[in-house]
């Protein structure tokens, strides 16, 4: 280690991480902590400090988002560099093989089943082939042009016909590269003015705040119940700092599984008529049949409604759309246009022939059937402990019992050949993180294959340590 750092934190009030954070600021500043020095690994500084390894990684986290500090896989955390130097640098995580690990289970990242996707886009693709005539089609040596996508754009309004959402029509839908480029799409709708703040639940898909950081808010987290974000937290938040957006998932909340009942969404939406608040619905993970209103059905000139293929088909398409209030499709298509014109002609036409042919529709209700399998199979392998869930949601929570810590139990379930989140990871930076860790069902891996990798964590959560400190 290039050098020894011991924090003072007996000065600083509130949350412990958050002291720590605005010490690793000051001392950075100030150069106690020089450029390229590195920090203690978190187990050492967890122990000097008497606090908590989760306290010191979410410290180390807002550090490294606020680019103090800088994090290279097998060497540790060091001070980054305040200009960037040329020269080798560790590829993004973009760039990383992310292929998995010979013997590991990942459980990371739900990934889907292979329930015939192959096929149905290997006919597809055939059928888009058949129908390309070099002469009369020009168009494939042009740019794309949204006033192409309507057909498609009516293809997503029956593909989402299973969900209450309120009068929908092709003029309310955008399409968009996947779920993500949707939040963002709809990011760009919504605020105004150089810092504004986006709401969000303080444990959340990290995606949102990636796409709020993109936009240059601020991005706040609400706090949670059983139900997802608290009403009166969503007010206090509203008064305080003067909000934009609120970023939700009501139906299935990730990473809790919590579900709003209608009258907690009734709730949220009269909150935010009363403080002018846009609403953006990532319902991705929700189930194709909802026995309730979505958000966008209750408050239709406030809700963009995101969704994707990424969840029930594809990921590897990149096909997403977002529902618009009424009245602001053409805004909606506006910023696509301004921002990638309309999606390829390739994408745009294989999409079509899934839609319209059933065959993206006969892939959803077999993706649905193994997740509701797998889910009822981890209720029951799980069901001794605090587990959440929803039957065909492709993930679980667990409250960890008392003697684990999420960060232990998450390395002694690596050392055990089983990779899994701590809730450290979906915690925005003003959030609570709980004692808790994500596990998810493992599209890509067999049934079999998964039941194995619950068993252990089954075995893990049985034998919590006996020697943890408090």
């Amino acid at each position: 280690m290039d050098t020894i750092w011991q924090p003072d934190l007996s000065q600083g009030t509130g949350p412990k991480y958050l002291a720590l954070a605005r010490v690793l600021r000051e001392d950075i500043g100030a150069g106690v902590l020089a450029e390229g020095a590195q920090v203690p690994p978190v187990r050492d500084l967890a122990w000097a400090l008497k606090v908590t390894p989760g306290t010191v990684a979410r410290a180390y986290q807002i550090a490294t988002q606020e680019g103090l500090l800088q994090a290279t896989v097998g060497r540790g955390t060091f001070v980054a560099a305040r200009v960037p130097r040329l020269g080798p640098v560790e590829p993004p995580p973009t760039e990383r093989d992310t292929r998995p690990v010979a013997g590991r289970l990942d459980l990371r990242s739900p990934g889907l089943p292979e329930v015939g996707q192959a096929a149905a886009l290997s006919a597809a693709l055939r059928r888009m082939a058949a129908g390309i005539d070099a002469k009369s089609d020009g168009h494939w040596l042009e740019y794309p042009e949204q006033a192409r996508e309507y057909a498609l754009r009516a293809a997503v309004c029956d593909w989402m016909a299973g969900r209450a959402l309120g009068a929908v029509a092709p003029q309310d839908i955008v399409l968009t590269h996947g779920g993500q480029s949707g939040v963002g799409l709809a990011l760009a709708c919504c605020l105004r003015g150089d810092r504004p703040v986006v709401l969000t639940e303080e444990l959340c898909y990290p995606g949102f705040r990636y796409a709020a950081r993109l936009a240059r808010a601020e991005v706040v987290g609400l706090q949670l119940d059983a139900e997802g974000v608290a009403p009166e937290a969503l007010e206090a938040a509203c008064r305080r700092h003067g909000a934009q957006v609120l970023l939700i998932t009501p139906e299935a909340q990730n990473p809790t599984t919590a579900r709003m009942s209608l009258s907690r969404r009734e709730q949220i939406v009269s909150i935010a008529r009363r403080y002018n608040l846009q609403i953006v619905e990532d319902e991705c993970y929700a189930p194709q049949v909802n026995d309730g209103p979505t958000l966008r059905a209750l408050a239709p000139e406030r809700v963009w409604y995101v969704g994707s293929f990424s969840k029930t088909f594809s990921a590897a398409l990149r096909f997403g759309y977002v529902i618009c209030p009424t009245g602001r499709g053409d805004a909606g298509r506006l910023a696509a246009q301004h921002s990638y014109f309309a999606l390829s002609l390739a994408v745009s036409g294989l999409c079509l022939e899934l839609l319209q042919s059933g065959a993206a529709d006969a892939v959803r209700q077999k993706v649905m059937a193994e997740f509701v399998a797998r889910s009822e199979l981890a209720a029951n392998r799980l069901g001794a402990f605090a587990i959440r869930w929803q039957r065909g949601l492709p993930f679980v929570w667990i409250d960890l019992p008392q003697g684990w810590r999420a960060s232990t139990f998450m390395r002694r379930a690596e050392e055990a050949e089983v990779l899994i989140r701590s809730a450290d990871q979906y915690a925005t930076v003003t959030g609570h993180a709980p004692n808790a860790v994500r596990i998810t069902l493992a599209g890509a891996a067999s049934r079999d294959r998964l039941d194995e990798g619950l068993q252990v964590l089954a075995r893990l959560l049985g034998e919590p340590p006996s020697d943890m400190g408090v």
